[in-house]
């Protein structure tokens, strides 16, 4: 059977990002797992703030890029950071510029559907990012008309959370990664036709 191709994508450019951590560990236990995977950093894909204005005129070439990039791949695992209850502005600026490319014929919305979100949070506060992952389910599935994975991963307490070999040293969620990124896999290659 061939491996699922899954995106990992940190919503975070802090030096030291426990989200960026996440999204290290998730993409180990994605190949562990036999996931053609790749990890991302949303600073390679610099976006101006969205403007529908310029979205009418003008599409950044990185917004492009991040779109074919999710085109090309059957599962997305999104680590996102909390911030004032809420996702990231880099996270939710990139969402917000690739539902607006559509290339050829294409239906709105097109690259958020046929293929599987799952989610992660990491912060250092005790929900592990919890709101985040509401509103951003909320945004990828209500407003991207995306299938977004149901189990998702909390990691609380984050800087404690890793140990020196960048593991979670926290065994109920290390099993909640491993069960959210089998589940991705799932839903991957069902969506992928695999």
């Amino acid at each position: 059977m061939p491996s699922p191709k899954i995106l990992v994508v940190p919503g975070s450019l802090r030096t030291g990002s426990y989200n960026a951590r996440l999204a290290a560990l998730a993409t180990k236990e994605l190949a562990l797992a036999d996931a053609d995977v790749t990890r991302i950093s949303l600073g390679d894909y610099p976006l101006p703030l969205y403007d529908a204005d310029l979205a009418k005129s003008n599409l950044p070439d990185n917004a492009i890029k991040l779109k074919q990039l999710i085109g090309t791949h059957s599962g997305i695992f999104i680590a996102s950071p909390e911030y004032n209850a809420s996702v990231t502005p880099l996270l939710k600026n990139a969402i917000d510029w690739i539902s607006v490319v559509r290339e050829r014929d294409e239906p709105q919305l097109f690259t958020f559907q046929n293929r599987a979100f799952a989610l992660g949070a990491a912060s250092p506060g005790r929900s592990g990012g919890m709101q985040s992952l509401i509103t951003l389910r909320q945004i990828l599935a209500v407003g991207c008309r995306a299938l977004v994975v149901p189990e998702q991963v909390t990691v609380p307490n984050a800087a404690e959370a890793f140990d020196a070999m960048d593991e979670l040293k926290d065994a109920r969620a290390a099993a909640q990664l491993k069960l959210v990124i089998r589940k991705l896999i799932d839903y991957a290659r069902m969506m992928g036709g695999y």
